[in-house]
């Protein structure tokens, strides 16, 4: 199948889980699939978790529905892989940020070359 890259340069919540729903729905039908994080996308994969306690993760709980609480564990338990983008951590100021057990600080040829002629989402 078509490698997939989703590309998230955003920081709000609804883009970051809607990312991760697209990267877990793919990894599940057998994608492979980077997600490669930039600018403000890159507070997705920090250790704190600040988008954990936006109150859009407490609604889609509350209305049944998996949030970045729940998808994050599945995207690394799928096997996907999880950039940070070098510069996007640096124009953040969140270079020396820890982030989440598997996440590699690259730049933006890393995941281009892992996504080689496949398919780019971004948000």
């Amino acid at each position: 199948m078509t490698a997939l890259g989703v590309l998230l340069i955003s920081g709000g919540h609804e883009r970051a889980h809607y990312a991760l729903v697209l990267a877990t729905g793919a990894a599940a039908i057998g994608r492979n699939v980077t997600l490669f994080c930039t600018n403000a996308g890159t507070r997705l994969l920090l250790a704190e978790q600040p988008l954990l306690t936006d109150p859009r993760e407490r609604a889609l709980a509350a209305r049944g529905v998996a949030g970045i609480g729940t998808l994050l564990p599945a995207a690394q338990e799928l096997g996907i892989g999880l950039l940070a983008c070098e510069a996007g951590l640096a124009s953040e100021d969140l270079r020396d940020a820890a982030m989440l057990p598997g996440v590699q600080i690259s730049g933006v040829v890393t995941f281009l070359a892992r996504i080689g002629a496949g398919q780019i989402v971004t948000l």
